[in-house]
């Protein structure tokens, strides 16, 4: 399956959806259009130039997702730097190792987190920037990124004398194969690894997801899950971006109750989330009508049972705000009890699995497809899988994958990269499972 060029995907989606909303930060009244993104992501374009910055130089960016998350992450990748996305609850020692590690030169950071940083021990940063307004927060070489930022409007006007318009929209040309991220994975040895991801990689979910016919142009999503996670980033950035949908952006800490104001004010159109969230919902909102007496004695009477299921799936989808296709779950495996109930109520779920080292998608069903204990099929025409057993079908071995969406590597780490893959290049997922 020939992928699209991953840069130019962008590039064609700004100028077909400049007038729609692209991202708004939810509970602050702070909007982008997909033309104002772009001339946002024009200006950082302008500041990276004035600083020589080099194609595949490293610009990290970390802190809760808001839309100039986004931004920077859009200006890095379509000026043909690596962007290295980091989780916000890494502690300082994780951050500093990475910044140091990828070889970082920007930092995107919000103001709380490089409180906690200490910048002599980032030698290799040339400047650090607020992720609240650009504003630049260090800087090695003195005064001229903040005097240069000073003027940033008239530079504008200068390269774009007649206004920043659609056609202007031209990003740099670099082929698929080229690595555009870094993805630092939770290490649970040690330090954490550095995924290098194509732009091919990244293109092979982003070109499968715009097939399912999840997504549409206008759609609405709501982002909670942090960016720097690659099924977030993924599902919740990259696929929305590349087809004119509006993302919410929510960057305070997803409680059920602030999720669920959230859902009923967004009504989102297609939900990602991961099992945890569910499972508290599914606590908070139905265990309770459950294990009540008269439920309990009114589920064992048949033909009212299924009337009873189908009024908890209509409060259940109501909650989510009631306008979704469906609610797609990944990130870890989820307790049986609630995927057996949701099931049963036929509730419109389905669970997906992945890994960083795919960027991230590995097999998905559509929700009316879904097995239970099961996490969707291998993705057809971009992945393989294998199970390292005698019986693949029943008895359980190491699931083994290969095709697009595999990484290139860990970087500059040649050891862990070998010991990642069979000799035969199959990407080991360290995770078990039948076929």
């Amino acid at each position: 399956m020939i992928q699209e060029n991953f840069i130019k995907l962008y590039e064609q989606s700004f100028r077909e959806n400049w007038d729609l909303p692209c991202y708004t930060d939810y509970g602050e009244d702070e909007s982008y259009s997909y033309g104002q993104v772009a001339q946002e992501i024009a200006k950082l374009h302008l500041l990276f130039k004035h600083c020589s910055l080099r194609r595949g130089d490293k610009i990290a960016i970390i802190g809760k997702n808001n839309s100039r998350w986004c931004i920077a992450y859009m200006a890095t990748i379509t000026y043909g730097a690596i962007v290295v996305p980091i989780l916000q609850d890494f502690n300082p020692n994780d951050v500093h190792h990475i910044v140091t590690h990828s070889e970082s030169v920007f930092l995107f950071t919000s103001d709380a987190i490089w409180d906690h940083l200490e910048e002599e021990r980032l030698t290799g940063l040339r400047a650090v920037f607020s992720l609240s307004d650009f504003r630049c927060l260090h800087q090695r070489d003195g005064e001229t990124i903040n005097r240069f930022l000073k003027h940033l409007d008239d530079e504008m006007h200068e390269t774009y004398p007649k206004g920043f318009r659609r056609e202007d929209v031209q990003y740099t040309t670099l082929s698929n194969d080229k690595v555009m991220l870094l993805n630092y994975t939770s290490g649970t040895t040690g330090f954490s690894k550095g995924v290098m991801l194509t732009g091919n990689n990244l293109a092979g979910n982003v070109t499968y997801a715009k097939t399912l016919d999840l997504m549409y142009r206008g759609d609405r999503e709501l982002c909670f899950l942090p960016l720097a996670h690659a099924y977030s980033c993924a599902f919740n950035f990259l696929v929305p971006m590349a087809v004119g949908a509006h993302v919410y952006m929510l960057g305070k800490v997803p409680s059920p109750k602030i999720l669920l104001k959230a859902f009923e004010e967004v009504k989102p159109n297609l939900i990602l989330t991961v099992p945890l969230i569910l499972e508290k919902i599914y606590k908070k909102m139905i265990l309770p009508q459950l294990s009540k007496t008269t439920m309990k004695l009114a589920l064992n009477i048949p033909l009212l049972d299924s009337r009873i299921y189908a009024q908890i799936r209509k409060k259940l989808v109501d909650a989510f705000g009631g306008r979704f296709r469906e609610v797609i779950v990944g990130g870890a495996a989820m307790n049986e009890e609630v995927t057996n109930f949701l099931y049963k109520i036929k509730f419109p779920f389905t669970i997906g699995y992945g890994m960083t080292e795919c960027g991230p998608l590995i097999s998905y069903d559509h929700n009316d497809e879904y097995v239970p204990g099961s996490c969707g099929q291998i993705l057809k025409g971009i992945m393989k899988v294998r199970i390292d057993s005698e019986d693949p079908y029943n008895k359980v071995g190491e699931i083994q994958v290969s095709g697009e969406n595999v990484m290139k590597g860990y970087y500059k780490n040649e050891e862990a990269t070998s010991k990642v893959f069979t000799e035969d290049g199959w990407l080991r997922t360290g995770d078990l499972g039948t076929i």
